[in-house]
């Protein structure tokens, strides 16, 4: 338990920070609770796998990972990726791949790669996160506007209960009032009693879509079959799954660190999401790694200590073993609702046009063919041209300091000084 026991020698378990490491587990967990099972639909599971996931894989990555204050659980960059591994070979073969990919992420950290991950460009990670939030944003139409089996009309109530889902989603924490509840956990209250009190056969639920909830975690089982063949077809999927994990978590780890003034260990924390990887997916979960929006909720509430993330855990845990039931009504355009903020909230328009503000053309246009390889052939084409071209713009920039002409330039300072004095001309 490297984290909790390095917070625990520093004292961070003491009276002072347990109060508030308790309080914000607790918040986190409520925020974590809708977002779970959004991204756990999106990706092709029912919800209660996404709960899964965020209670072990959360847990793990708490007591086992580099950063104190890190939260661990189903995001929306894994969605698209997930969805089509699902696609491809079943939930019992994403199951296997998100468990070689645990593997991979612990033979990572054993080899020390994690301060390498730090060299890809800030443009490249950008392309590729915004192209995650384009094929999430479109994917999640049909839910939003329940338009199932091809039909490109729209169903009037579910539009009607998505449109109400994501007005409660952006304004409530605009309103003064009630600003400091959580909207995501407002946003299935309301959307679900609703459905509760006026049933509408037109409108998907979880409980018309997936069923009844399970109150508990299911006995430990491998998902998948172990056959060598099946596990060399799932070996390029784990590898993305792995290299996207590494990038997220490592990515969460340095926005914690800039807003709680720690320094979070690189390759440790590699190991942590392997075993959270390598344990949800016996639990029935799905592919986990560090989450920047909840690890800076954590962060905002107080959190300094692994606590945080264990009591988030627990506050799940509980959750589905009391709750479980009410999680039938909860309306699938409400939680694509969610995904769609989350989504446009993925692509960094602000950083693109400062790079055209700065005249930086060629890290613009490299963050645009990023973003198109992502949504085109996925994650690790994408990742591998973003850094070729990112290397090449680099290599010509060094050559060629001075863009339009065809040999290296001199400085004006440096010609002036190798200029000859007036006094000695002829």
């Amino acid at each position: 338990m490297i984290a909790a026991m390095g917070a625990w020698f520093c004292g961070l378990f003491g009276g002072d920070h347990r109060l508030n490491n308790v309080l914000s587990g607790f918040v986190v967990g409520i925020i974590s609770l809708p977002l779970s099972m959004a991204f756990a639909i999106a990706s092709g599971v029912s919800p209660e796998a996404g709960l899964y996931t965020a209670i072990v894989a959360g847990m793990c990555v708490s007591l086992f990972g580099g950063s104190p204050v890190q939260i661990a659980g189903p995001t929306g960059a894994f969605v698209p990726l997930l969805a089509g591994i699902c696609e491809n070979f079943g939930p019992q073969g994403l199951g296997m791949a998100t468990l070689l990919a645990g593997i991979i992420l612990i033979a990572m950290g054993l080899a020390r790669v994690g301060g390498l991950l730090k060299y890809i460009p800030k443009h490249v990670i950008v392309g590729f996160t915004a192209g995650i939030g384009v094929s999430l944003f479109v994917g999640q139409w049909h839910h939003f506007c329940g338009n199932y089996g091809g039909s490109i009309r729209p169903n009037l109530p579910t539009t009607v209960l998505g449109l109400l889902s994501l007005a409660i989603f952006l304004w409530v924490p605009r309103i003064p009032l009630i600003k400091h509840l959580q909207a995501p956990l407002l946003v299935l209250v309301v959307a679900g009693g609703i459905c509760s009190a006026f049933p509408m056969a037109t409108v998907a639920t979880v409980g018309t879509s997936f069923g009844e909830i399970s109150s508990s975690l299911p006995r430990p089982a491998i998902p998948g079959t172990m056959h060598w063949k099946f596990l060399l077809q799932l070996s390029g999927p784990a590898f993305a799954i792995a290299v996207l994990c590494a990038v997220e978590s490592l990515l969460s780890a340095v926005v914690a660190d800039d807003m709680a003034g720690t320094k979070h260990r690189s390759n440790r924390e590699l190991i942590g999401q392997g075993i959270g990887n390598l344990l949800s997916p016996l639990f029935g979960g799905i592919a986990a790694t560090g989450a920047i929006a909840r690890t800076a909720a954590n962060v905002r509430a107080g959190a300094t200590s692994p606590l945080s993330g264990v009591v988030c855990a627990l506050t799940l845990l509980a959750i589905l073993m009391f709750c479980a039931p009410l999680a039938q009504f909860i309306p699938l355009a409400s939680l694509a609702a969610i995904l769609l903020v989350v989504a446009r909230r993925m692509v960094n328009f602000s950083y693109f046009f400062r790079l055209l503000r700065r005249n930086q053309w060629a890290r613009a246009v490299v963050l645009l063919i990023t973003c198109a390889f992502t949504v085109s052939c996925g994650l690790v084409v994408a990742l591998q041209v973003g850094v070729l071209l990112s290397a090449i713009m680099r290599r010509r920039r060094k050559t060629n300091p001075f863009p339009g002409t065809g040999e290296r330039q001199v400085p004006k300072a440096k010609r002036q000084s190798m200029a000859p004095h007036p006094s000695s001309a002829g």
